[in-house]
């Protein structure tokens, strides 16, 4: 018994016509029929009663029509699962992630994947939270660590939430004015602040909370990424609000300062598109980044 006979079996059962079932599985009529007719010999029943013209199954080919359709179903689920083994050893990820994170959360992790995978080819994209849902949405990434709440919400993006992170505030050692081991977001009001440009969701957050507290931010100097403004803030001409992950991981060249009633904080999650399923090594580094890295 072939497996090719059992595909043209079930073919003609399921269109109850042999013309039909030859052009659904791409072949010939003839060829269709004396792969049946061979079957049927090999079991020593017909499978097919033809009278007039008329095809239906006879008890033979009742009997055999659900074991046929479950082994074409296990060699579907082999054939599968043997692809998406051999996309662990090669391909591509598409992640993208917001630069404060890509500097404090992702290459311990990244490091860890790419010990285990390392064919896979990992195409990193830093931006907003803006543009990484945009790009998320045409289908330019497969995944992508975003700020929640998203900008838009959108029901075609799943999130799950990654973890919730402290902000704290980073200045020069050098600076005059010295932050004792907590401030308010109120005490920073006449402080000049580096700020990063627009389209940053550290941006965002740090202006709103300031106005909140009943002021607005003044600053020494804006538009950076993260590594331009830890520079700037490094040579005193300012003071930030940035990740506690960043800060505990920029050196000793800069002290944190951990804000204080209320604190302020930000929810980072993984998203990707609701009506496509990310490829098999995308959902590797998807269970390895919710588990932690493990």
């Amino acid at each position: 018994m072939q497996f090719q006979q059992l595909l043209y079996f079930v073919a003609v059962a399921e269109t109850r016509h042999f013309t039909r079932a030859a052009e659904e599985v791409h072949v010939s009529q003839p060829s269709l029929s004396q792969q049946i007719r061979a079957l049927e010999k090999e079991l020593g029943a017909e499978l097919f009663s033809r009278a007039r013209g008329n095809i239906t199954l006879t008890d033979a080919g009742e009997a055999l029509l659900p074991l046929a359709r479950r082994i074409l179903a296990d060699a579907d689920t082999a054939r599968i699962e043997v692809q998406e083994l051999a996309q662990l050893r090669r391909g591509r990820i598409r992640l993208g992630a917001t630069p404060s994170v890509c500097t404090g959360l992702l290459p311990e992790i990244l490091r860890a994947f790419h010990d285990r995978h390392p064919g896979i080819q990992l195409l990193i994209e830093e931006g907003g939270s803006h543009d990484l849902v945009r790009e998320l949405a045409r289908g330019a990434l497969d995944l992508a660590l975003v700020v929640l709440p998203l900008p838009s919400p959108s029901p075609a993006l799943t999130t799950v939430e990654l973890l919730r992170e402290d902000l704290v505030v980073v200045s020069s050692p050098r600076a005059r004015r010295r932050l004792g081991e907590s401030v308010r977001i109120a005490d920073l009001q006449g402080e000049r602040l580096v700020m990063f440009r627009h389209g940053y969701d550290l941006r965002e957050l740090t202006v709103a909370a300031c106005r909140a507290a009943g002021f607005e931010p003044e600053f020494a100097v804006e538009g950076g990424e993260m590594d331009a403004v830890l520079g700037f803030v490094r040579a005193g001409l300012g003071v930030a609000v940035v990740p506690r992950m960043v800060a505990e991981r920029s050196g000793s060249d800069l002290r944190v300062t951990r804000l204080s009633q209320p604190s302020l904080h930000r929810t980072i999650a993984l998203a990707h598109r609701s009506d496509v399923a990310p490829p098999r090594a995308a959902r590797e580094l998807q269970r390895m980044l919710l588990a932690g890295g493990g």
